[in-house]
């Protein structure tokens, strides 16, 4: 593990393999321990720079504070890619961590080369969504009911609500013991989650996406993240999209190979 000091924090990184650098974005109660499945494919033709965000393993945050935001992230991911040794990058990120390298590269696309996003979390302006309604999302409700139950201190508990939420019924009981290990050890994020305010996406937030760009997706994810995903891929000039067959979510996860084939093909064409 290394560290980069930007914006008044050390961000801890994995740095593993030689070539191309790949900078690697988690989502929510994540770190960067979540690639580990693609490291293996992705290292043989790409340097890998899988990066945990403010707050998230190896530290252990209390939930208190200001300092846990989605515009934090992308200031500190920008402030990453900027003192790195090497320009341009490729970057990539999944669920909230996609919706922090869309951001990134809307406003630093001089920073990038390819941008891959799989399933960017988020919710949708009325420019997208004909469905809009303002004000605060179902799932954000269902988020806020989670991260009450983790300041709690019934951390399973309030696991539990976000993944059901997420993934259906029965999620949380599904995950295997060491996956549900990571996201106890980032539980406490969930709290800073409730004050994130991050924007909806626009049309003219797509559109302002200039760096070659691929949407990966989980065939079979339900709920809102497909309908992002498509919406905006739909928006970003010349984007490409593929959905992983067999997959939900954590489709890097669940079908590795199939997922790191997609993403060396886009980064080597």
């Amino acid at each position: 593990m290394h560290s980069l000091h930007v914006n008044g924090f050390d961000m801890p990184y994995l740095d593993v393999g030689a070539g191309p650098p790949l900078v690697c974005v988690h989502g929510s109660l994540c770190d960067f321990r979540i690639w580990s499945a693609v490291l293996g494919p992705l290292t043989r033709r790409h340097r890998v720079i899988a990066v945990s965000l403010r707050h998230f393993f190896p530290a252990h945050w209390d939930g208190v504070g200001d300092t846990y935001s989605i515009a934090q992230h992308v200031d500190d991911v920008i402030a990453f890619i900027e003192a790195f040794d090497t320009r341009p990058v490729d970057l990539m990120g999944h669920s909230r961590g996609g919706h922090i390298c869309f951001r990134a590269a809307q406003r630093r696309p001089d920073l990038l080369r390819k941008l891959i996003l799989a399933e960017p979390g988020g919710e949708l302006d009325a420019t997208l969504d004909p469905d809009f309604k303002p004000g605060p999302s179902p799932l954000a409700a269902r988020f806020a009911a989670c991260a009450e139950e983790i300041a709690k201190g019934d951390i399973d508990g309030g696991l539990q609500i976000f993944m059901d939420a997420l993934e259906g019924p029965g999620a949380w009981k599904r995950i295997p013991a060491t996956a549900k290990q990571l996201l106890r050890d980032n539980a406490t994020t969930l709290i800073g989650q409730t004050r994130d305010q991050r924007p909806p996406f626009s049309k003219a937030d797509a559109e302002a996406i200039k760096t070659p760009t691929l949407f990966i997706g989980g065939a079979n994810t339900k709920g809102m993240l497909p309908k992002v995903l498509h919406a905006l891929a739909a928006n970003v000039k010349g984007a490409r999209t593929e959905m992983i067959p067999g997959t939900t979510h954590p489709m890097f996860e669940q079908a590795p190979q199939r997922y790191c084939e997609i993403v060396l093909e886009f980064l080597s064409a």
